[in-house]
């Protein structure tokens, strides 16, 4: 097997490295949480009492209402890469857009491709990234039903997927409710960590943790949140842990209060962002976020960058009822690594306190 691996590896270094036909990498490339706010506004919203979550709620997907017992999910999430490796870069963007039907407690179901290919790219490329997909959509329980494909100057995937959930059971980001507990199911950092890889400054095994963490789909941590009272969930990815949150606080009109010395990240990431490997879309989240931010104590800048940064495939930030917090902490902890509780809800203007 490590024969096979080196060889594979080998052959990657001999081809086009994707990340350099990329100006940015995953959920990096998004465009900031506040632009997109501005580009919203005034736009005619149709009324439809069937139409539950929409996009004006700022929620991960939306849920149409079919009848009692089933509501439709859906949602759509595409980047360019954010490693080099082709079915693996797949795997990741596929495992991103599948994250929005989890954070809504849904069931993914279909999915069609959303690519773009470059003229340096080959056959066997374009099929490994398309392998990767249906890869990880297969383990979702989903099936790839189709797609659509141009060419661009840069490479990028994604799905458009559609999941099913009980009406009665939706999970959205403005339910947070006062004396809540706030628990984060992945390490953060990774933006940080991509943007030092593509200068070669990561060792081949914190390269590879990470790369598993981004190909860990959110299934485990939604199967284990539904069986808890969990007021308010959304995935942290590209407007990062802050910006996501704000957005949690905002809907829920509640004040979420962050426990710096709680939340799990990689370490590596705090001595690159000292360094300076900070992604745009960082500073694009601090726009957005740092006036709604109360800095409790002294939080180094590379801590704060962390706390910024745009995260891919990241895990799920939970609100779960201070009754079952607890069991949901444990039981998460127990079928996941990177899982920690990083804080509490009170009532109050929407704000972020870090502590």
């Amino acid at each position: 097997m490590e024969d096979l691996k080196e060889i594979k590896e080998a052959k990657i270094k001999e081809t086009i490295r994707l990340t350099k036909l990329a100006s940015c990498a995953g959920c990096g490339a998004k465009a900031g949480a506040g632009l997109l706010k501005t580009l919203l506004t005034d736009l005619p919203v149709r009324e439809d009492p069937n139409l539950i979550v929409g996009y004006d709620r700022s929620d991960d997907a939306s849920v149409y209402v079919v009848n009692k017992d089933l509501a439709i999910v859906q949602t759509v999430d595409f980047f360019p890469p954010i490693v080099d490796d082709p079915e693996l870069f797949g795997q990741i963007a596929a495992c991103n857009a599948l994250s929005d039907v989890y954070a809504m407690g849904g069931e993914p179901k279909t999915a069609l491709n959303v690519m773009t290919i470059s003229n340096q790219m080959d056959r066997e490329t374009i099929h490994a990234i398309l392998r990767g997909g249906y890869e990880k959509v297969y383990e979702a329980g989903a099936i790839i039903t189709g797609g659509h494909t141009i060419e661009d100057l840069e490479p990028k995937y994604g799905l458009a997927v559609t999941g099913f959930v009980r009406p009665d059971k939706v999970l959205t980001n403005s339910g947070a409710r006062e004396g809540d507990v706030l628990i984060l199911t992945k390490k953060l950092g990774i933006g940080i960590l991509t943007t030092a890889a593509k200068a070669d400054l990561l060792d081949a095994s914190l390269l590879s943790k990470i790369q598993e963490q981004m190909a860990c789909l959110n299934k485990t941590a939604r199967d284990v949140a539904v069986k808890y009272r969990v007021h308010a969930c959304t995935d942290v990815t590209g407007f990062s842990l802050l910006g996501h949150a704000y957005e949690m606080a905002e809907g829920s009109g509640m004040s979420l209060h962050l426990e710096s010395e709680n939340i799990l990240f990689w370490p590596d990431a705090f001595e690159m962002a000292d360094m300076g490997f900070v992604p745009a879309g960082a500073y694009r989240n601090r726009d957005y976020a740092e006036p709604h931010v109360v800095w409790k104590k002294e939080t180094p800048r590379p801590m704060q960058d962390i706390l910024f940064d745009p995260q891919t495939s990241g895990g799920l930030l939970l609100s779960v009822d201070s009754r079952d917090a607890e069991a949901c902490l444990r039981e998460l902890q127990d079928s996941l690594d990177g899982v920690s509780q990083i804080g509490y809800v009170t009532a109050g203007d929407p704000a972020l306190i870090v502590e």
